[in-house]
């Protein structure tokens, strides 16, 4: 079967939009899955809804990449979105026109400072992973092409300055907080070191406008089941090895000045990308929100013999329980508008139900001690600290940590600590060596000395927990009925 290209998808019929030829206005750094169903998807979109005209050119970040592929299938790809929308099954096929190529610069380093005095240039995207926005004082000027990300984009950015041209606006979706400020920094660094010049170095600072950003897609990638990717092929007439998938579900918030969403081609396509004073209010509301759900029901929901998130909400009693404790007990703390947070805590409610993407809750479960108290504990805090009593489902959500990691305890692996589930079934705890070792310690203490104990850990939350007034009380109780009752009855109980 013929690979995927312009003259290929022209043969195979397809109906879908295209856009063969345009300007390259975005440069790159990243070409895999997740910024090509997320920032490509959108600039496409901005190409058939609001007349953008423009391509993007990609930018491997690393020696080893997909430049070839990409180039081979002239920047075509197929785009499936999947999920479910208002409780209904979503697969949306979309085949992305919005790449014209990939640079290596690795091999073609002239080529990426070519394309960086191109008057056509507009913006800077990238997604260089979380260890990619690092200052790194073994990068330099004369390295082809400079080790780091923020060093590449230093380089690039003189060039631009020296040929005379207009600053351009930086869109980074790594998942560090304040991404455009410290990707900023580490440039402005670099400009130092190098001794590019105080003329550069204001060029840099004041012509450019590096901006935060906040992402929200998942992204699983390319198909695994091959019988999958072949009924596909046979579908579209072509195959397709760049193929990705995406959720349904989308949104990006980018922190800028108000002028830029009208810069930008998303507002007049209609799309949901929204340019924001700030983008920390938006971060807060999904680790509260979508994270805080995950991790607020699903060791309990493991315990009462659930596999995965989607089995979760098709049982009333835990998709009320997360929902409860959505609803009443972090949106009404958290500093956004109350309809504008209660549409996403419904949009959750329908990622969790994807019926394409099964997704484990023991995977979930990693790590809960840090997931607990960056997600949950200041919800719960400042819960407190409002209405002046506990919330039920949150101080229940903890009660069911300690369940967890300490239930019917068999052993302690290196990686691991084995438990026993009430079904009877092994399961392997994976935490901070020093959280295992704690429990473990304990796993003969009665329940008012283990839940003293956790409340009490310092190392755990930042404090002791048993001077907020009646939760140590209150954590026992949960506890003693998780154990005797089961989870799924414990979470019943606060509804």
């Amino acid at each position: 079967m013929d690979q995927l290209n312009y003259q290929v998808l022209k043969a195979s019929g397809y109906q879908g939009y295209i856009l063969e030829d345009a300007p390259v206005k975005v440069m790159q750094f990243g070409e895999g899955n997740f910024l090509r169903a997320f920032v490509d998807y959108w600039f496409d979109c901005a190409n058939e809804k609001a007349g953008w005209n423009g391509k993007v050119t990609l930018v491997q970040p690393i020696a080893q990449g997909l430049t070839e592929l990409v180039n081979q299938q002239e920047g075509l790809y197929t785009l499936y979105l999947r999920g479910s929308e208002n409780g209904e099954k979503v697969d949306r096929k979309r085949v992305i026109s919005s790449v014209k190529d990939c640079i290596n610069p690795y091999t073609d380093w002239d080529k990426v400072l070519e394309l960086a005095k191109s008057d056509d240039l507009e913006y800077v995207a990238s997604n260089t992973t979380e260890a990619g926005i690092v200052y790194d004082p073994d990068s330099t000027f004369e390295q082809v092409p400079p080790v780091s990300f923020p060093a590449k984009l230093t380089r690039l950015l003189y060039e631009r300055f020296k040929a005379g041209k207009k600053g351009l606006t930086i869109l980074s979706c790594e998942l560090i907080d304040d991404n455009g400020k410290e990707l900023k920094k580490d440039v402005l660094k670099h400009v130092e070191a190098w001794n590019l010049g105080e003329d550069f170095a204001k060029w840099v600072d004041q012509d450019n406008l590096f901006c935060s950003t906040l992402v929200d897609r998942i992204v699983p990638g390319r198909i695994r089941d091959q019988e999958e990717v072949r009924r596909l092929e046979e579908i579209n007439g072509y195959s397709d090895p760049l193929m990705d998938v995406g959720e349904v579900f989308g949104v990006w918030y980018i922190e800028g000045p108000a002028y830029l969403e009208d810069q930008l081609p998303f507002k007049k396509a209609g799309l949901n990308v929204h340019v924001v004073p700030e983008v920390a209010p938006y971060k807060k509301r999904k680790v509260r929100i979508l994270n805080g759900a995950h991790t607020g029901f699903v060791l309990g929901a493991y315990l009462a013999g659930k596999e995965i998130v989607r089995d979760c909400m098709h049982d009333d009693v835990i998709k009320n329980y997360m929902n409860k404790m959505l609803n009443e007990e972090i949106i009404p703390i958290l500093p956004l508008d109350k309809d504008d947070c209660l549409k996403f805590a419904s949009a959750v409610e329908d990622r969790f139900n994807n019926p394409f993407v099964d997704h484990q809750l023991m995977s979930i479960s990693l790590n809960s001690t840090s997931k607990w108290k960056a997600r949950n504990m200041p919800s719960f805090l400042e819960y407190v600290d409002k209405f002046g009593k506990l919330p039920p489902v949150l101080s229940m959500s903890l009660a069911a940590y300690i369940a967890f990691y300490s239930n019917d305890l068999q052993r302690r692996e290196a990686d691991g600590l084995i438990a026993k589930r009430p079904l009877g079934n092994e399961y392997k705890i994976q935490d901070d060596a020093w959280a295992l070792d704690f429990f473990w310690e304990r796993k003969d203490a009665s329940v008012e000395s283990l839940v003293h104990d956790v409340l009490s850990n310092t190392q755990m939350w930042d404090q002791d927990l048993t001077q907020i007034p009646g939760f140590e009380e209150l954590t026992v109780k949960n506890l003693k009925l998780i154990r005797e009752k089961g989870a799924e009855e414990a979470y019943a109980s606060v509804l």
